[in-house]
C-alpha cells in the first residue's frame, strides 16, 4: 500500500526541502565571511588620534601622500592591506619621536623608492616625467597653430561642386 500523495508531488516537496537547505547554506556562509572581513578591517586600521593635534595632523598628511605598495591605488591612509597598516605604524611612531615630514618621506623613499609617493621628487634624472607632458602640450599647440595657418593660406577653389 503506497502512499496517497502522488508522486510529482512528493518530488517537488523533495526538491523545495533541498532548495531550502542550499538557501540557508549560503547564507551562513556569507554571514561567516562578512563577520572575518569586519575583524580584519578593525584589526587592521589604527585611526586613533595622536594627543598632539599638530603631530595628528602630520599624521594624517603623511598617511595621505603615501602610496599603498600592495593596491597602488590607494594611499596607506585609505588601505587596509597589512603592509599599509605596517608602513601606518612606522609613521606614526616617526612622528611621535618628533621627525619632521621630510625625514620621514626621505626614510619612506630611501627603503621603497620614489614610487611610494603620490608626488615624487623633483629630481635630474625624472625631469621628462614633470616636463614631458607640458612639452607635449606645446608641440600639439604648435602644430595645430601651423595646420590652421596653413589652411588659412590655402586658395579657395569656388569651382568646386
Amino acid at each position: 500500500m503506497g502512499s496517497r500523495i502522488p508522486a510529482a508531488h512528493r518530488n517537488r516537496a523533495r526538491d523545495a526541502c533541498r532548495c531550502g537547505q542550499l538557501i540557508r547554506a549560503t547564507t551562513f556562509g556569507l554571514l561567516i565571511g562578512l563577520l572575518g572581513l569586519s575583524f580584519t578591517a578593525s584589526a587592521v586600521d589604527p585611526s586613533d588620534k595622536l594627543e598632539d593635534p599638530i603631530q595628528n595632523e602630520l599624521y594624517l598628511a603623511i598617511t595621505k601622500e603615501v602610496r599603498c605598495l600592495v593596491c597602488q591605488n590607494q594611499s596607506i591612509a585609505d588601505s587596509t592591506a597589512p603592509l599599509a597598516a605596517d608602513l601606518r605604524r612606522e609613521i606614526r611612531r616617526m612622528v611621535e619621536e618628533g621627525q619632521d615630514e621630510t625625514r620621514i618621506k626621505n626614510f619612506l623613499v630611501e627603503r621603497y623608492g620614489d614610487f611610494i609617493l603620490y608626488r615624487p621628487r623633483f629630481r635630474s634624472w625624472n625631469i621628462v616625467l614633470w616636463l614631458g607632458p607640458v612639452a607635449l602640450m606645446v608641440v600639439g599647440f604648435i602644430a595645430l597653430a601651423m595646420n590652421i595657418r596653413r589652411r588659412k593660406s590655402l586658395p579657395i577653389d569656388e569651382d568646386a561642386p
